[in-house]
């Protein structure tokens, strides 16, 4: 989707031969570019999904309160969520 929207391949495409008044629209050059950024979107998505995959970006382990320290407490071992005497 970076590549193919600049290329002689997108000029004569199916869609550009089924519907010949869509034609102008497809070779319009802000058609090409917003399609050409849906595919670094896409890139981009791709490049993060793959990094969590492998476990080089996982934001559910980083705090919030920036010290580099994983929280280990969970909202039953808080004082103030306890019931009883």
């Amino acid at each position: 989707m970076i590549v193919l929207p600049w290329s002689a391949f997108w000029e004569q495409n199916y869609f550009a031969r089924a519907w010949p008044a869509l034609h102008p629209v497809f070779l319009n050059n802000f058609v090409r570019g917003g399609i050409t950024g849906l595919g670094f979107v896409n890139l981009v998505a791709g490049v993060f999904e793959l990094l969590s995959l492998f476990g080089w970006w996982d934001r559910r382990e980083t705090p919030l309160d920036g010290t580099g320290a994983a929280e280990a407490d969970s909202y039953a071992d808080r004082p103030d969520a306890r019931v009883g005497p």
